[in-house]
């Protein structure tokens, strides 16, 4: 269970924005050639933007799981590690609560956007914006955890005290 768990987490996170990337890449090096060189495409820069929008969302998630966004921790790294950990129950409790609230409106008019395609290929634009609505639902599964994690360490230090 364990591992076909962790392979779909792969197919979301890894392998669909990475496959994401290749077609938003040729794409885009087709669209230039064929601007520059032959009759510009119309369907280029669409098909760009989508992948763009897959490859940036599904990407973050990865992001979260290997723990490598970028931060500014010039205040984080000054503090003691209980300030720290409630610094961080803080941010996350903040960040599930935002996105928490948000998500029920987001995948509302995601799938209201159904009705509409793109004006040159055709896309249903809820497919267009459906990562969106994964990356929400992923984030606050991994807040919920990150502060299942911190909130046992907070009940294990107040033992120890």
């Amino acid at each position: 269970m364990k591992k076909g768990f962790k392979v779909f987490l792969d197919i979301i996170e890894l392998y669909t924005p990475m496959a994401a990337f290749i077609v938003l890449f040729t794409v885009f090096m087709l669209g230039i050639f064929f601007r520059y060189f032959l009759a510009p495409l119309t369907w280029t820069l669409e098909l760009s933007l989508i992948c763009f929008i897959w490859t940036a969302l599904l990407g973050g998630l990865y992001a979260k799981r290997t723990d490598s966004h970028v931060r500014f921790t010039l205040i984080y790294d000054m503090v003691s590690s209980r300030t720290q950990l409630w610094m961080r129950l803080i941010g996350n409790g903040l960040l599930l609560t935002a996105f928490g609230m948000g998500f029920y409106p987001s995948l509302s008019y995601v799938l209201f956007m159904g009705f509409k395609k793109s004006n040159v290929l055709k896309i249903p634009m809820d497919i267009a914006f459906i990562p969106f609505v994964v990356f929400m639902a992923f984030m606050i599964g991994r807040l919920v955890h990150d502060l299942y994690k911190d909130l046992k360490l907070l009940f294990q230090e107040r033992k120890r005290s």
